[in-house]
């Protein structure tokens, strides 16, 4: 069976950015789908890009316990399906989980052959340029955000490996070695 390699990062890191590089150059990896109870976006597709769900089927699912992990953000329920992470693992599928970093520690204790990887920015004052530069946030809550990412660089020990984002190729390449260290 494969393994599901988790990858975690804070706000800003570039996680998205190497995570799109990383399925560009691996298409035979597959991107879990998470379920979310928020409202569907213009041109967001069902089974695409999440799996939408009402509260009260999302909680149903929370009791039974369908999820490997799930939070709540803003008002809205996102987790991470057991079912169909096990499934794709159970098809032989590469399985790649773009999660926060308190469900890949929440992953790591329901599945003891997850892989977990944490991007790391070059420098803390790199990612607080990165957020700034981004001018989408207003003080307050770029001071929220930086401190989470202390937390959150704190609880980059407890994975298995850890990737610098200093260059997206670069951090990319690091995560192909990884896994295939990791498959074999």
């Amino acid at each position: 069976m494969k393994k599901l390699f988790v990858i975690s990062g804070s706000s800003g890191v570039g996680k998205g950015t190497v995570i799109k590089r990383f399925l560009e150059k691996n298409p035979n990896f597959k991107l879990s789908i998470s379920c979310t109870t928020r409202t569907k976006r213009p041109g967001e597709e069902h089974g695409i890009n999440y799996f939408y769900l009402t509260r009260e089927e999302f909680m149903k699912s929370v009791e039974k316990g369908d999820f490997l992990e799930w939070a709540e953000f803003s008002g809205n329920c996102y987790g991470t399906s057991k079912k169909f992470v096990e499934q794709g693992l159970k098809n032989n599928e590469n399985i790649l989980l773009e999660i926060d970093t308190q469900g890949a520690l929440q992953v790591k204790e329901k599945m003891d052959n997850a892989i977990l990887i944490f991007i790391m920015p070059p420098s803390f004052e790199e990612l607080e340029k990165r957020l700034r530069g981004r001018g989408t946030e207003t003080e307050d809550s770029i001071q929220k955000r930086l401190n989470t990412v202390k937390k959150e660089m704190e609880n980059a020990k407890h994975f298995h490996y850890t990737v610098v984002n200093d260059d997206v190729e670069r951090a990319v390449e690091e995560i192909e070695n990884i896994i295939k260290n990791e498959q074999v």
